[in-house]
């Protein structure tokens, strides 16, 4: 229990922290010479994310379902956004199992994740809303996060640092980014939930404790993150990648 309440710490703080919850899951089994989360595990934790965040964009989520002229607009955008990941996820699947399984190729692709982070601070602050966002933002930010389909690269840093290459403002950048990662996380929890329903044994409870764990500490991190990206950007999460990406290259 204390070992699948640690890895839900590990999932709710990196998935939408920009630090790459994927680049963790590798690394720190990695670094501690221990096993990465089972398959039951990985995708109870996924789900734990994915209650984080709709719980905490329950507003936005309403709109939609209601089909609300504000909901239909964002809809749309999560599809266009979403396609991109769910055409290279499937096309390449098998690659990025392989990158997944290189500790060292994480590493650096952490490192990559920090250097583009740390560019952000190059980009002056705009004011663009969401609700402002065109199809053409939609497709550019939705190719980042298909990028992020590489372990270690943040789906939230690229999606984030997108929107605000785009001249979205901080927290509207960050937001959009958790809203289209609904669909991703998701996605990523059912995949996993079809490989494990092919094999034996059943989930016991740790495994609800750690996706308890998941998702309250995901509500916490997407608190933080959308107070902290107004004050001080996303330098201070690039800087943590680089050294992070660093350490872990050095020592795997």
């Amino acid at each position: 229990m204390l070992e699948a309440s640690f890895w839900g710490l590990i999932q709710g703080l990196t998935e939408f922290l920009p630090v790459s919850s994927s680049g963790h899951l590798v690394l720190v089994p990695a670094l501690l010479g221990t096993e990465p989360p089972d398959l039951a595990t990985s995708a109870m934790l996924h789900l734990g994310t994915l209650l984080a965040v709709l719980a905490y964009f329950r507003r936005d989520l309403l709109d939609m379902i209601r089909f609300t002229e504000q909901g239909k607009r964002l809809l749309r955008l999560l599809v266009i956004g979403t396609i991109p990941a769910a055409i290279l996820g499937i096309a390449f699947e098998d690659f990025f199992d392989r990158l997944s399984e290189t500790p060292r190729a994480v590493a650096v692709a952490l490192m990559v994740t920090g250097v583009m982070l740390l560019a952000t601070r190059a980009i002056a602050r705009r004011t663009r809303q969401v609700e402002d966002s065109t199809d053409r933002d939609a497709l550019l930010v939705g190719l980042s996060q298909a990028v992020a389909l590489v372990p270690g690269i943040s789906r939230s840093g690229a999606t984030i640092s997108t929107g605000l290459l785009r001249g979205f403002e901080r927290a509207e950048a960050a937001r959009y980014s958790f809203l289209l990662g609904i669909p991703a996380i998701a996605g990523a929890g059912l995949f996993k939930g079809i490989e494990l329903a092919g094999n034996e044994g059943g989930i016991g409870a740790a495994v609800f404790v750690g996706m308890l764990v998941a998702a309250v500490s995901g509500y916490a991190a997407i608190a933080l993150l959308l107070a902290l990206i107004r004050r001080i950007g996303l330098v201070p999460f690039g800087v943590y990648c680089v050294i992070a990406g660093a350490v872990a290259l050095a020592v795997v």
